[in-house]
């Protein structure tokens, strides 16, 4: 079934015009949009367009959080046939520049008075930006910007044409094809300059009902648009599918509010990387951890029945009577309470996908009853690649390949995709596309992996960043940075890890603790601190830090391949990594070569028998403002352990 955005719109409008479409919540209350009210803000927000002079093939930005109004601009452009691009709101203006300029941009759709002062700073660099639409009016009334314009006039002014040529908005939307673009998503950048991802309206949708059909998703889920829209895995949660299926998207108050308007909505159908994952499990713990003796013991009891019992019954399978009853009363007096106060409580399917996810906090949200998944995908694949089935989740693979999706192994073991949800190519850079689409229509992921014996996919690494140990007694050892991270931030008190070893003789880690797990752990500890730096430098961190480590090399011992890949000197760096400073991607993935460049001396410690460096860093503050912090990093040495196998 062939068909695009606005058709589908269009669609839920006539066959169940006063069903919910999306909620907003607006001064703590919820306000629902229903299908024929939508379809009308869009008709003459996409007239407002038109009159306005956006044309069919054109580029128009859209910098916000979740909103209704900037959803439905979404639509109205693509109802016209022009094309969207959602960019991060969390953005610095600077980042902008290059999507603006490299996709000739003319009109710019923002939320607030933060985004129009962004556009407005970087306007002069973006020569074609003639149109600055707002939907927030707050704090722009005295504006006064050629080409600046609300939300609101632009829909009186569509209003007016759309009564005058009331067939004009039905013959834009007939003439777009489901071949045409819908949307371009710009990559991270995580070495150079983003590229913008171009699709159609058939690969985002192709990918959308494959993934609804996959989990049997119906326009009866609830779902929560918290994410930033410019991420391909939001967009396709509440848009490409929310149109698919027709369900509610609920859009949360602001960032601050989003545990509360999760636990009010209590979606059905939920979406986070595993950091949120962790995040919530992290405030569990502390809370748990600040609980009387009782209580704790009874959560630490439960919790083990939980353990051996829950993820059994997820995938069906008999437990037998006493322990079925054993986890009816903890599910009465610890799983059910605690699904409830983190929102998940009418949870049906919850995914989790962007990196690998630690199998001790997998478990637990599946042994208290949260049937949590994998997937596996990208901007380019349109995110639905891999699956989980619900009896089949575990915390290894990133599932089967879905309807559609053909999977093989390349030589150097690189994992390759087909399916109708590639990229029709990056936008003006036929050389970057050629190098990931191949004559024959196969995609180089640039993830190394392999299909499993039961015919799971697991990722190992970037094939890029797949290296070796060059020299001492792991000489030629396989080196997979990416997993050494993911292993080390499966403990509660690591946020980030940056690692090294590709060509040197031995494998060394930044590390940035996690504030609040390490400063509630601090506190309990009785050991005073004045903030992050200070806390991060403290001898009783350190040794915190190096039982973690330790705790990654003897698991990291016992694989025949990795073995060589354990961590022998680390060290905890004196600030978050912010992408803010270039340090992380907008998705919060770590650009492992600026880092390097940027912190060399530390690099140059490590590699060296020192055990401390100084460095001050210059870093950026949210008002714009730079300052610089400064510190003595300590550098610690851990106990590495001999492969299983060799010891044998």
């Amino acid at each position: 079934m062939q068909t695009t955005f606005p058709q589908l719109l269009l669609k839920h409008a006539a066959e169940r015009p006063e069903a919910p479409a999306m909620r907003e919540k607006e001064y703590g209350i919820w306000q629902a949009c229903s299908w024929a009210s939508m379809a009308q803000l869009v008709e003459h927000i996409a007239c407002g367009l038109h009159k306005a002079g956006l044309k069919r093939g054109e580029h128009m930005v859209v910098i916000g959080a979740n909103r209704p109004r900037l959803y439905a601009t979404m639509l109205a452009a693509q109802s016209l046939g022009a094309i969207p691009i959602p960019l991060y709101q969390d953005a610095v203006g600077a980042e902008c520049v290059f999507p603006i300029t490299n996709a000739d941009v003319r009109f710019a759709m923002v939320e607030d008075q933060e985004q129009v002062d962004k556009l407005l700073e970087i306007r002069d660099r973006c020569p074609d930006l003639g149109h600055i639409i707002f939907d927030n009016p707050r704090g722009l009334r005295k504006y006064d910007e050629p080409g600046l314009v609300s939300l609101d006039l632009l829909i009186d002014s569509g209003l007016a044409l759309s009564k005058s040529q009331p067939a004009l908005f039905r013959a834009e939307v007939d003439k777009t094809s489901p071949d045409d673009v819908a949307a371009m998503f710009f990559t991270s950048g995580t070495t150079g300059n983003p590229k913008g991802v171009v699709h159609t309206h058939n690969t985002l949708l192709d990918r959308a009902r494959a993934g609804a059909e996959f989990d049997k998703l119906t326009s009866g889920e609830e779902v929560l648009a918290y994410l930033p829209p410019a991420w391909i895995g939001q967009n396709i949660f509440s848009y490409a599918q929310w149109l698919a299926c027709g369900y509610v998207v609920n859009c949360p108050e602001n960032a601050s509010t989003v545990t509360i308007d999760l636990k009010e909505v209590g979606p059905t159908y939920y979406f986070a990387p595993p950091r949120v994952f962790e995040g919530l499990l992290t405030s569990v713990t502390i809370r748990m951890e600040d609980a009387g003796r009782i209580k704790r013991g009874i959560f630490n009891y439960f919790m083990d029945v939980a353990k051996r019992v829950g993820p059994a019954r997820m995938e069906g399978k008999p437990v037998g009577l006493a322990q079925t009853l054993l986890y009816g009363v903890g599910n009465l007096l610890i799983y059910g309470p605690l699904r409830n106060n983190l929102g998940f409580s009418r949870v049906r399917v919850a995914y989790t996908a962007g990196e690998a996810i630690g199998p001790d906090l997998f478990t637990f949200y599946r042994s208290i009853g949260i049937n949590l998944k994998q997937l596996y995908g990208s901007t380019e694949t349109a995110v639905f690649v891999c699956l989980q089935p619900d009896n089949e989740a575990r915390a290894d693979t990133v599932g089967v390949p879905i309807k559609g999706v053909q999977i093989k192994v390349a030589d150097n073991g690189e994992i390759m995709v087909k399916s109708a949800g590639l990229l029709k190519e990056y936008y003006k850079n036929p050389a970057a596309t050629a190098e990931v689409l191949t004559a024959d229509g196969w995609y180089h992921t640039s993830d190394a992996g392999f299909i499993d014996a039961n015919g799971h996919l697991k990722i190992i690494d970037r094939v890029k960043d797949v290296g070796h140990i060059r020299g001492g007694v792991n000489d030629g050892a396989m080196f997979a940075p990416k997993y050494v991270e993911n292993k080390l931030k499966f403990f509660p008190y690591i946020k980030e890890v940056v690692a090294y070893g590709d060509g040197r003789e031995k494998a060394c880690v930044f590390i940035n603790i996690d504030f609040d797990a390490v400063g509630n752990w601090a506190e309990r500890s009785n050991l005073p601190y004045a903030g992050y730096t200070d806390l991060a430098q403290k001898t009783e961190v350190y040794q915190l830090v190096k039982e973690c480590v330790e705790k990654v090399n003897a698991d990291l011992s016992e694989d025949a391949l990795l073995a060589g890949s354990q961590v022998s000197r680390f060290l905890v760096l004196h600030k978050e990594l912010d992408a803010d400073d270039g340090e992380l991607t907008r998705t919060n993935k770590v650009r492992r070569g600026f880092i390097a460049e940027k912190y060399q001396p530390l690099i140059d410690a490590l590699y060296s028998d020192k055990s401390e460096q100084f460095i001050e860093t210059v870093v950026k503050f949210e008002d714009g403002r730079s300052g610089s912090v400064s510190a003595t990093l300590k550098i610690g040495d851990t106990q590495t352990f001999v492969p299983v196998k060799a010891a044998a």
